[in-house]
């Protein structure tokens, strides 16, 4: 089942922080249970409503107390639009989370309300440029451009940048130009299951 076929309903019904748990629990689980790669990070994605939740944070701190992975192996992913809905609480859940040594990324930036303000007070690692940018940039002047500004501002502010959709390889090859830290895309691979 895709994504979108559940998590619009989920986010309607209030399960997005039961999702996230179920995720981040089975995750760890495996991640424990499992050998890793050196320098490798996992990402995992965090909805809006977990962010929100004031009892995520004792309930994230736990997970980590009880299986032992080491916390810099991990990225929690927050969207923009979820990340600015309520800006302090979120900034305050990051320095938190990453005073024991998790990574953030900033997903789809510039698919809502992008706004390099409020980037300055987000105390993220990592600045995941929303495909829509990405996917016309090797045909679209201006769409290059805003590419090019969007990484040069999160190298500026000390972020690394990650270019989403990046498929075909023409596309790898602009990102590649441009500077871009990481891609993610099916030029690289696609999704498979963990097993």
């Amino acid at each position: 089942t895709p994504p979108m076929a559940f998590l619009p309903p989920a986010e309607r019904y209030h399960l997005m922080p039961r999702i996230d748990r179920w995720v981040i629990q089975n995750f760890f689980e495996y991640l424990s249970s499992h050998s890793t790669v050196d320098n490798t990070i996992y990402s995992v994605n965090l909805s809006g409503s977990s962010l929100n939740d004031e009892q995520f944070l004792a309930f994230l701190k736990q997970q980590l107390d009880k299986y032992p992975i080491h916390p810099g192996m991990l990225c929690f992913e927050i969207t923009e639009t979820s990340a600015i809905a309520n800006l302090q609480k979120t900034a305050d859940l990051i320095l938190e989370l990453k005073k024991v040594g998790c990574h953030f990324a900033l997903d789809d930036f510039g698919s809502g309300m992008s706004s390099f303000s409020y980037l300055k007070h987000l105390p993220v690692d990592y600045l995941k440029i929303d495909g829509n940018f990405v996917r016309e940039a090797p045909t679209d002047q201006i769409l290059y451009a805003m590419l090019q500004s969007i990484n040069n501002i999160g190298h500026m502010m000390g972020l690394k940048t990650i270019a989403e959709f990046v498929e075909p390889p023409t596309i790898l090859e602009t990102v590649r130009r441009l500077g871009i830290d990481y891609v993610q895309g099916y030029t690289i691979n696609v999704p498979h299951p963990l097993s």
